[in-house]
């Protein structure tokens, strides 16, 4: 960076809020997509959403970056620190996504609530330990 550029400002929890929704229906919009999509080709529960969350968390996680935790600092451990909070949010996206299926009774939609249910889980997490941990603000 040279003395005329300026670090980028850094946006305030509103801001940065309000820029994760944004980033996270696009993430959303990816996520189920490619549920769905592995679903319809014949691939099992588990296998679909694992792949689904892969893309959809890897898009966040870029678009995040760039957009909602700009100036914040993170240097060298932001991407160890990003994979080790995915696998946990994978395991746990994954793991309520297969209990919300279990548990809720056979009606329509029951497959895209399970997913929301999962996903609203892992949302959370993810601002709390992308904002406190990868981020660090």
């Amino acid at each position: 960076m040279t003395a005329t550029e300026a670090a980028p400002e850094k946006p305030g929890l509103l801001q940065q809020i309000a820029r994760f929704v944004a980033v996270g229906v696009v993430a959303a919009l990816v996520d189920f997509g490619v549920y769905h999509l592995m679903l319809h080709l014949g691939l099992v529960v588990p296998v679909s959403k694992g792949i689904s969350f892969i893309l959809g968390t890897t898009t966040a996680y870029l678009l995040n970056r760039r957009f909602t935790f700009t100036g914040e600092t993170g240097g060298r451990g932001r991407f160890a620190g990003f994979v080790a909070l995915y696998a946990v949010t994978l395991a746990v996206n994954i793991g309520v996504n297969s209990l919300a299926l279990a548990l809720l009774p056979q009606i329509a939609f029951q497959t895209t609530i399970a997913w929301v249910i999962a996903q609203g889980t892992a949302t959370v997490i993810n601002f709390v330990m992308l904002r406190t941990v990868v981020f660090r603000s």
